[in-house]
């Protein structure tokens, strides 16, 4: 029996709200990727496919082992560590008094935290030599979305996302001088906004109605300030 489940998982959609998938993968004995799986969610929102994914990598883990969850959405992991036992306590209201978003996927993942042991590890999307098992994740969601078409395995050899870690193992080669400009090339940025910034002060966002933090990276979007994933589109 293992002692730890390293994981990450994710969520992509293609117009927020458009065509939505979620995925997530696991790391072998050995550290690397192996058992994926990933599924598509039809017309959806960026923050529930990033849920979603969530829900089914706790779903598909033993409780009875402790999780290593590794995630790019700050929304989803706020959900779920910062922000939930304050909605239990406001009966599922925002601190603005709203109705919580995405209540019954949050209610869901609060009952399949129950009793078991997670740690939630935050890794920037898109980096430089970032994590492997995010951009397994990140890649799987993007094709379930694209495609709307559920696939697996227990290996990502041979499969279309195993392009996925190539990309991450050049980019940090060349990351150290084994592969320079054309290594890094393969490897996606994160995007910048020149319409994000800090903010001064805790607030909420003018998307999904949940709160934001002081110190927490906040962006424009159609309805105001808020969550970046919300503001926009995701991938």
């Amino acid at each position: 029996m293992v002692d730890r489940i390293i994981a990450a998982c994710d969520g992509a959609c293609k117009g927020n709200p458009g065509p939505a998938a979620w995925a997530w993968a696991m790391a072998d004995a050995g550290g690397g990727p192996g058992r994926w799986q990933a599924g598509p969610l039809g017309h959806a929102t960026n923050n529930v496919a990033e849920l979603t994914a969530l829900e089914r990598l706790l779903s598909a883990t033993d409780p009875a082992v402790p999780l290593e969850a590794r995630m790019d959405s700050q929304y989803a992991m706020n959900a779920v560590t910062a922000w939930l036992p304050k909605w239990k306590r406001n009966g599922w209201k925002t601190a603005g008094g709203k109705p919580v978003a995405n209540q019954e996927l949050v209610a869901r993942i609060d009952a399949l935290l129950a009793d078991r042991e997670v740690k939630f590890v935050y890794v920037p999307a898109h980096q430089v030599g970032g994590d492997v098992l995010n951009a397994v994740a990140d890649h799987a969601a993007s094709q379930a979305a694209l495609s709307q078409q559920a696939a697996g395995g227990s290996s990502p050899d041979g499969q279309p996302w195993a392009a996925a870690v190539a990309a991450v193992a050049a980019a940090a080669a060349g990351g150290q001088g084994g592969g320079g400009k054309a290594a890094r090339a393969g490897a996606r940025e994160p995007a910048r906004s020149s319409r994000s910034l800090k903010a001064k002060y805790p607030g909420t966002c003018r998307q999904c109605g949940a709160p934001y933090q002081a110190g927490e990276l906040i962006a424009s979007g159609p309805k105001g300030w808020g969550h970046p994933a919300c503001a926009t589109p995701g991938d």
